[in-house]
């Protein structure tokens, strides 16, 4: 770690975007979560963001971006799970964020969920967990269908396979948030099918500029419908 760069603080860009910032005690989580995610690297692999101010903007930020409504105000104790969560994104920052909701961090690749149950203890986030599996098949099981608040996926696969990755998870009620890069209308009219099938429907298309590079982003959220009955 102590060859490791400082992350910047970007207090003042914290609020003016998120109104929100961390903690002392929070940046300093996410300066050791850099840290462990760059020397990590080294043997897995997990990014190819280490440089201090992209990882800020495209590790960080972009992940709390994706919860911004969860971040002001009193917060509520929630479920959440992290679909295909590679190297803890966003799911990390989303626990150390929040600390009084459970965040599930699910993947597929056993080094990566490995990593990440060595890092979660000396990051100290007890609120953090960790699945091991496929998407499709865990979703089905008994302690994970229907039992989720919130449910993250990050640009994975295709929107429609994200959602059909999500919505199994959720409570009625619930929502899915799906990050994305560049999106249409068109796309979102496509996304409307398969999220109907599903139970859902999309509560909001969101695009937003990152404070950095100037990208454009997208968050999508599916919210599913309670039944009637």
């Amino acid at each position: 770690m102590n060859n490791t760069q400082l992350l910047p603080e970007m207090v003042e860009v914290w609020q003016e975007t998120l109104n929100w910032q961390p903690t002392e005690s929070q940046h300093q989580q996410f300066q050791r979560l850099y840290a462990e995610i760059v020397a990590g690297n080294r043997q897995l692999n997990l990014t190819r963001i280490t440089q201090p101010e992209e990882f800020w903007e495209k590790h960080l930020w972009d992940s709390l971006r994706g919860v911004v409504s969860l971040l002001s105000g009193e917060e509520k104790p929630l479920k959440i799970i992290d679909i295909g969560t590679g190297a803890g994104f966003p799911g990390l920052p989303v626990a150390i964020a929040l600390p009084s909701s459970s965040v599930t961090l699910l993947d597929s690749t056993r080094k990566k969920i490995t990593f990440l149950d060595t890092l979660i203890p000396q990051l100290a986030i007890p609120n953090a967990t960790t699945v091991l599996g496929r998407a499709e098949k865990v979703g089905q099981q008994r302690h994970h269908r229907q039992r989720y608040d919130i449910a993250l996926v990050r640009a994975v696969s295709s929107a429609s396979a994200c959602a059909d990755y999500a919505l199994p998870f959720l409570k009625p009620g619930g929502l899915g948030i799906l990050y994305r890069g560049h999106w249409t209308e068109a796309e979102t009219d496509d996304l409307k099918g398969t999220v109907k099938q599903l139970g859902g429907a999309i509560a909001s298309v969101e695009s937003f500029t990152t404070p950095l590079s100037h990208s454009v982003r997208h968050c999508l959220s599916l919210r599913v419908i309670p039944d009637p009955t």
